[in-house]
């Protein structure tokens, strides 16, 4: 029997969302150039300061998070003159009020080190931290031996390679690199700069926190050495912080504005039924996939939520505040060297050391990151003002969008996928026009647009919202 005419056009459109154009050289020289060796060297080096406690010494040259914290700067700075002075480092310090896990005021400081962008996007800022502080089994011991290897020596070795791995090349978005303190104190570090970044109103369009990401193999024994978890949940924050609004129970002035900026930005994508294409899960979709193309073999396994139970990272301020943030983290856990005093009991060694560390699994991870960073970084700008038609009951799809001001932008392609699929399966590139039609039924499928750079770079895809 003939094939409706539907489908026949369908199947001359539509394209697998896998298909996608091999990386570039430059892509593939970067990645080359990650070196598991020189982690390694950075994550022992950290390891080496005794402890890093975020209220640790900041006077000794030889051990606390003071002299972390100017190894890091000196290294970072290193780097950025081997680049020819591209990557801009500094030291952003900030006054720690008193409150829970800080008994009194405290001066802390974000290492940031930023390669600016170049064009019409060099105003979108795309963030990578790690957090250098540590902790042993009591989160208020400034005292004793706190290693972190891998939490989180291995998340701010792995972005420092990536600073200095890309200030030697150009991209049109800012990147950001980050090592910020205070995470075991409840965020602090991060929550600071999040909190800046929104008053001064800038265009985070992507947010990565690296951490514990140093090990594949888990506390049975497990191992996955091809394997990376990605959280990305976009819901949750807003979720909460819209109840804690409702409740009256913002503590700052701040917390009002970013609800507010959130309930313009992300409310009319919740009416819509769009709470599984939220910013947050673009992103995610785009990480995933950069990395698996640019890594054969490798997986970054997607996980819808904000993060582990009971726990949480340096990507949970950017989302309180609205921004699209997601967390990488190792595909299995040994709590024996997590938050643990450095010891053997019965036999089991306890302590976040570096021979639990796998220097090259570390480096894949700052290769997946890479991977995500620099083809969001060469991308343009998401579409704006995208539409689906819903004036009317027809089995095929139409949607509009603004064009883009973006001389750089060569086109646009529309993604679709199932609704119960957590990735776009399908794409179709549609040149430069603003409004097209698809036989693909619009009840059927979750739709995005994204913008095509001339290089064949694709944005993070905008969620259409209905129009009757």
């Amino acid at each position: 029997m003939q094939a409706p005419l539907a489908a026949l056009i369908l199947a001359l459109l539509a394209t697998t969302a896998h298909a996608q154009t091999p990386p570039g050289d430059e892509l593939q020289a970067m990645l080359a150039e990650v070196s598991p060796a020189r982690i390694e060297a950075r994550i022992r080096k950290l390891v080496g300061f005794g402890t890093r406690h975020t209220l640790s010494d900041i006077a000794s040259d030889t051990r606390g998070i003071g002299a972390a914290r100017r190894w890091i700067t000196a290294e970072l700075s290193a780097c950025s003159k081997a680049a020819g002075g591209r990557l801009q480092v500094e030291e952003q310090s900030f006054i720690e009020p008193a409150g829970n896990r800080v008994p009194q005021a405290t001066e802390l400081v974000n290492i940031v080190a930023t390669l600016p962008g170049r064009g019409a996007s060099k105003g979108r800022t795309l963030v990578v931290s790690g957090h250098y502080d540590s902790r042993n089994s009591d989160v208020m011991d400034v005292l004793g031996e706190s290693p972190g290897a891998n939490d989180d020596a291995s998340g701010t070795a792995a972005v420092m390679e990536l600073a200095c791995v890309m200030a030697s090349h150009s991209f049109d978005a800012t990147l950001v690199f980050m090592a910020v303190p205070g995470e075991e104190q409840g965020l602090l570090g991060a929550a600071q700069w999040a909190r800046e970044a929104r008053a001064a109103g800038l265009n985070v369009e992507a947010m990565i926190t690296n951490d514990i990401v140093g090990s594949s193999r888990g506390d049975a024994g497990q191992s996955d050495p091809k394997r990376l978890r990605l959280f990305a949940n976009g819901l949750d924050p807003l979720m909460r912080l819209l109840t804690a609004a409702n409740a009256n129970r913002l503590p700052s002035d701040a917390d009002a504005k970013s609800i507010a900026a959130m309930q313009a930005e992300l409310l009319p994508l919740l009416q819509a039924g769009g709470g599984e294409d939220l910013p947050t899960d673009q992103l995610g979709r785009h990480l995933k996939a950069a990395a698996e193309a640019a890594m054969p073999g490798f997986t970054v396994q997607l996980i819808q939520r904000r993060d582990r139970y009971l726990r949480g990272g340096d990507h949970i301020p950017f989302l309180e505040r609205g921004y699209a943030a997601v967390r990488f983290s190792e595909p299995f856990e040994n709590f024996a060297h997590q938050h643990q005093n450095p010891r053997t009991e019965n036999g089991v060694v306890y302590g976040d050391l570096p021979e639990f560390v796998d220097f090259a699994y570390v480096g894949d991870v700052a290769r997946a990151n890479l991977a995500g960073l620099a083809t969001l970084a060469w991308a343009p700008a998401p579409p704006k003002a995208v539409r689906l038609d819903a004036s009317g009951l027809t089995n095929d799809t139409t949607l509009a969008w603004a064009a883009s001001a973006d001389p750089e932008v060569a086109g646009y392609r529309i993604v679709w996928r199932d609704t119960d699929a957590a990735a776009w399966q399908q794409f179709k590139d549609v040149g430069q026009t603003t409004r097209v039609t698809l036989p693909v039924s619009k009840d059927n499928v979750v739709f995005g647009v994204q913008a095509v750079s001339r290089k064949g770079f694709a944005s993070l895809a905008s969620y259409p919202l209905p129009k009757r």
